[in-house]
């Protein structure tokens, strides 16, 4: 299950930089015609004033999409959600809490890419913040890097190893499934070198008596190897409930009778 939405973290906020480049130049312009003095009103002070208000309203308007956006998300209406937190990632593109509640909310909605990227840019901005591993971790596993999941939950367990969630649900999970992914791609190197063999039968490479026994042999275990290949390929790895990794068949298997090859049906087509 996905970790609670961080909509009660408190950050800092920092300011689009477009926006502050604007007032610093408006101020270095008024600095260089100098303060006027109109009816006595200091208009360099006044601009920085204004600078200081419009500043305010942003981080206070960034602050507000938040709210609803996270009002929105837990009401289920998700992608109405994202749009508010893009409209305050306007205003404060710095804000790691954006980023992270987006991602979130995007892994919801399968957006697997988007999520990823959203929870990396909540990483870039504030490395230090665990529950940002964490749903870069999630993010990341619904992606299929397993590998880079399990890295992620170990940098959130480094920065905060007293959250027990981190231990017993995410980095087991991550690591159960990275077992399960070597223990696919082990299945599958089986079968191709198997499938090799099949082709390949250095039992067929070989001058026999027709009629002698070694052929029986070579045709017995040409036929065993081509059952081993035709069951690895009904199998497939899963994960139990405690976390073992089976090989379960994916269909009904023949009968037992034809399961293995028999030596006196191959006598008996010799013999024909």
């Amino acid at each position: 299950m996905m970790a609670s939405f961080g909509w009660k973290r408190k950050a800092g906020e920092k300011v689009c930089k477009s926006v502050v480049e604007q007032f610093e130049a408006e101020a270095e312009k008024a600095a260089d015609d100098g303060p006027r003095q109109d009816d006595g009103v200091d208009w360099l002070h006044a601009i920085k004033r204004r600078r200081e208000i419009l500043l305010e309203d942003c981080a206070a308007k960034s602050r507000r999409l938040k709210e609803e956006g996270a009002l929105l998300a837990e009401r289920g209406r998700h992608w109405e959600a994202i749009k508010k937190w893009d409209e305050a990632i306007q205003l404060t593109p710095e804000d790691p809490l954006l980023y992270e509640m987006k991602s979130q909310v995007l892994t919801i909605l399968h957006e697997v890419f988007p999520a990823v990227k959203a929870a990396e840019m909540a990483v870039k901005f504030r490395p230090l913040w665990w529950e940002g591993w964490q749903t870069l971790g999630r993010a990341q596993l619904n992606l299929g890097e397993v590998d880079l999941a399990v890295r992620s939950f170990q940098i959130a367990i480094h920065l905060c190893p007293s959250e027990r969630t981190l231990w017993q649900e995410d980095l087991t999970w991550a690591r159960t499934l990275q077992k399960q992914q070597i223990a696919t791609k082990e299945k599958i190197r089986q079968e191709e070198e198997t499938k090799k063999q099949i082709l390949n039968a250095p039992e067929l490479n070989q001058d026999y008596d027709f009629e002698s026994d070694e052929v029986l042999a070579a045709c017995v275990a040409v036929a065993e190897r081509q059952t081993r290949y035709e069951e690895l390929k009904r199998t497939a790895v899963i994960i139990d409930a405690e976390g073992n990794i089976k090989n379960v068949l994916t269909e009904e298997a023949g009968s037992a009778d034809s399961a293995t090859p028999s030596k006196e049906e191959f006598v008996k087509a010799r013999g024909l």
